[in-house]
C-alpha cells in the first residue's frame, strides 16, 4: 500500500486542453489497437504539466475515462511513482539530488541554498506561491555533481552560490540557462584530460 496521499483540497474538474490532448493523442497512437491503457504513465505525466505540475485526482478519474481502463488502477500508479506530485509544488519545482555522490560533491549546500530562497521546509511553497522544493533520490546525473532539477531542466556542476543566482533568476520569472555551470559541454572532462592517452598496445 502506498504511503503517499493525495492532497486534501481538490478541483471538482479537470479535462485535457487542446495541447495536451493533441499530446495525449499522439502518445495512443503509438500502441496497437486494444493496448491503449500502456500510456497511462505518459498521459498522467501530461496532465501534471498542465495544472501546474501536480496531479489531483479529477485528473486521475479524467485518464481513467479517457484509456478506458479502471480509476483504482491510474491512482495506483500515480500513488506509486515519485515522479507524480500530488499536491500543489509551485509553477517552479525544484528537486535537489542528495544521493551519495552528489552529497560527496556538496548538495547540503544547494539544499541550505533552497531553504533560504524558497522556504525553510520541504514541499513549502515559497512567499509569493511560486515555487517548492525537495530532496529526491539519483537523477542520473552523478558526473556532473552536485546538481538538481527544475521541472524538465537539469544545473549541474553547482555549488551554493551558483544556486542562489538560479534561484533568484526563477523567483523573478526568468528561466536561467540549463546545464553545467563549470562550462562543460555534456559531461566531457575538464581542462581537455583525456583518458589512456599514455597507454600503448602491448
Amino acid at each position: 500500500m502506498s504511503l503517499r496521499r493525495p492532497y486534501k483540497n481538490q478541483p471538482e474538474k479537470f479535462e485535457f486542453n487542446s495541447d495536451s490532448l493533441k499530446a495525449a493523442q499522439l502518445i495512443i497512437e503509438k500502441y496497437p489497437k486494444g493496448k491503449q491503457q500502456s500510456a497511462v504513465m505518459a498521459l498522467l505525466y501530461i496532465a501534471q504539466k498542465q495544472n501546474d505540475n501536480w496531479i489531483p485526482l479529477a485528473a486521475m478519474k479524467y485518464i481513467a475515462k479517457f484509456l478506458s481502463m479502471p480509476y483504482i488502477k491510474v491512482y495506483e500508479v500515480a500513488t506509486f511513482y515519485t515522479m507524480y506530485n500530488l499536491a500543489p509544488v509551485g509553477k517552479y519545482f525544484v528537486q535537489v539530488c542528495t544521493t551519495t555522490p552528489c552529497m560527496i560533491r556538496g548538495a547540503y549546500n544547494l539544499v541550505e541554498a533552497c531553504k533560504e530562497k524558497i522556504s525553510e521546509n520541504e514541499n513549502e511553497l515559497s512567499k509569493n506561491k511560486e515555487c517548492s522544493w525537495m530532496e529526491v533520490e539519483c537523477l542520473g546525473a552523478c558526473v556532473n555533481a552536485p546538481m538538481l532539477q527544475i521541472n524538465d531542466d537539469y544545473y549541474e556542476d553547482l555549488d551554493k552560490e551558483k544556486t542562489l543566482k538560479i534561484l533568484d533568476e526563477i523567483l523573478s520569472g526568468k528561466k536561467p540557462k540549463p546545464g553545467s555551470y563549470r562550462g562543460r559541454l555534456n559531461n566531457e572532462p575538464e581542462n581537455n584530460r583525456k583518458t589512456l592517452l599514455d597507454v600503448k598496445n602491448a
